[in-house]
């Protein structure tokens, strides 16, 4: 089982990591615009996924709220 656990610790710290990159992208093209090499199209991105969860009503905000619980209730351990 602790191999199982090494991996849940391994997938935890590279979403943690992903997150943090997440909003590092979105806070420098909020300051420099989109014309970062790596980050200019984060916004773009997050505004189509916002466009189309919003377009599909129910089944987008049941989406949402999966991944919402998702992101919620993970353990780091």
């Amino acid at each position: 089982m602790s191999g199982i656990s090494t991996v849940k610790t391994w997938i935890g710290a590279l979403t943690d990591i992903s997150l943090m990159l997440v909003a590092l992208a979105i806070v420098a093209s909020v300051l420099v615009g989109s014309s970062l090499p790596f980050f200019g199209g984060v916004i773009a991105n997050l505004v189509e996924l916002v466009k189309g969860l919003g377009s599909n009503g129910l089944v987008g905000l049941i989406v949402l709220g999966i991944v919402l619980w998702l992101f919620s209730h993970r353990s780091a351990s």
